[in-house]
């Protein structure tokens, strides 16, 4: 009876471990199937991370969106509106899978007329509107939606679609499913910024351009005039800058084809404004400048014909120019000049230790047709300096919020005369104290020029 008792036992046991085999084999399959999808899921990830760092084409990046989503949370299609920068609907970037299933709908989403105006997805109505139109198209699929932001805009709208009796939103669907917008919120991001840096430097290439045809227009050496020194510098504070100098031979020839002296034109002047306007009016102005140089007017009467052939131009651009204008005999060291409401030059007298100022009346060039420009004359003695300069010199703020200012200008000048410094040297250390002063780290506000002559015995 006890051999009984023992047998059915055993045979329990045995059939208790038969029945746990299939059971365990069930968990092994059911935990395998979801590691294979738990890596299947990475892959995509990975796959939507790599695109984000090296695709350079928005679009394309755009497109793997729709089919990543549907494949990480198992949905029957997704649709991707992404807006512009201006919040309109970004129609050439709308993205949706199936297309066939939601053909009807990307044709309402291409001829919305309210996602063409501007700021619309910046209206949380809009974006209402938005989930009215896709959940009356895909009425008969369960929707899940959410916003693509980036930075706190508004960036686009992701929709995931499938049948009814399929779960769309458990945890883990909607953290992948925020991931990938996230990520679409980020490239979008990228890509106007992208644009933007790209927009910079093809204006950063304009205006080096525009600087490398300004810089070559202005003298590149200072000529070689018997009986002086020349120094000159022009310090624009953008690529492109206002201010302008030139020096231009008038000697006029005899008969015999010899000079009957050496006479020189020295002109520094500088255009209302900064920039790639200022330095396209100094330009013209050079060209008219030039050929009236070559009339051998007295400074007056080109100042004045200047003033009325640039009149017109100037007017329309609502700009006008401050030059001063001088012509200089190296024979007689007669300087005569012509100002246009400029700074006028500073002189310093090596008889009488003193500086003084070289100017005339006259108003700006492009105010008015009928202005009119006086002459003024001097005799230049050995080791006497004229120091040209503009407005963006004495008008330079330093740290202190001080300016550089004309007193301070022509303390520095009598200093490094009394030195016996030459023109070279003065306009080096003249620039190396407005540096000083400005802040070796910081930008001038300005254009600024000087133009250094010095008389020789």
């Amino acid at each position: 009876m006890t051999n009984n008792s023992v047998i059915p036992h055993q045979n329990n046991i045995s059939s208790n471990h038969s029945l746990s085999i299939p059971a365990s084999k069930s968990l092994n399959d059911l935990l395998e199937s979801l590691s294979q999808e738990q890596t299947c899921n990475q892959d995509l990830l990975l796959s939507l991370s790599f695109a984000l760092r090296n695709f350079t084409n928005l679009h394309r990046f755009l497109e793997l969106i729709p089919l990543l989503t549907t494949r990480l949370v198992g949905a029957e299609g997704a649709l991707l509106i992404p807006f512009q920068d201006d919040g309109t609907i970004w129609r050439d970037q709308l993205q949706v899978i199936p297309f066939e299933h939601c053909q009807e709908l990307f044709r309402q989403l291409v001829v919305l007329e309210e996602g063409m105006k501007i700021g619309f997805c910046f209206q949380d109505n809009n974006i209402c509107l938005l989930d009215e139109l896709v959940n009356r198209y895909l009425r008969d699929s369960k929707v899940c939606s959410t916003s693509i932001v980036s930075r706190g805009r508004q960036r686009g709208r992701l929709y995931i679609f499938a049948k009814k009796d399929v779960v769309l939103e458990s945890n883990i669907q909607r953290k992948y499913i925020q991931l990938v917008a996230d990520l679409t919120g980020v490239a979008i991001e990228n890509d106007v910024i992208f644009q933007v840096i790209r927009n910079h430097e093809k204006v950063d290439r304009q205006l080096s351009i525009g600087g490398e045809i300004q810089a070559q227009l202005l003298p590149d050496h200072c000529p070689v005039i018997e009986g002086v020194e020349l120094a000159a510098l022009c310090r624009p504070a953008f690529q492109v800058g206002g201010d302008y100098y030139d020096f231009m031979s008038i000697c006029p020839e005899s008969f015999s084809g010899e000079k009957e002296s050496d006479r020189w034109a020295f002109v520094i002047g500088d255009v209302m404004g900064k920039g790639v306007p200022a330095g396209l009016l100094m330009t013209m102005l050079r060209g008219m400048l030039r050929a009236e140089v070559m009339s051998d007017l007295s400074p007056n009467q080109i100042l004045y014909d200047l003033n009325q052939l640039a009149l017109e131009d100037l007017t329309q651009s609502h700009r006008f120019v401050t030059l001063f204008y001088s012509d200089f005999d190296s024979g007689s060291r007669i300087l005569r000049f012509a100002n246009a409401a400029h700074n006028p030059p500073l002189l310093w007298s090596s008889q009488t230790q003193s500086i003084s100022r070289l100017d005339s009346p006259g108003l700006l060039i492009g105010l008015q047709s009928d202005a009119q420009y006086g002459c003024g004359q001097i005799t230049l003695q050995p080791d006497d300096i004229v120091l040209y300069y503009t407005d963006g010199v004495t008008e330079a703020l330093g740290l202190s919020g001080e300016r550089f200012d004309e007193t301070r200008l022509e303390t520095f000048l009598a200093d490094f005369a009394k030195a016996g410094f030459g023109a070279q040297e003065i306009l080096d250390k003249l620039f190396k104290r407005l540096d000083g002063f400005v802040g070796v780290d910081h930008q001038l506000e300005d254009d600024a020029s000087m133009v250094v002559l010095k008389v020789n015995h």
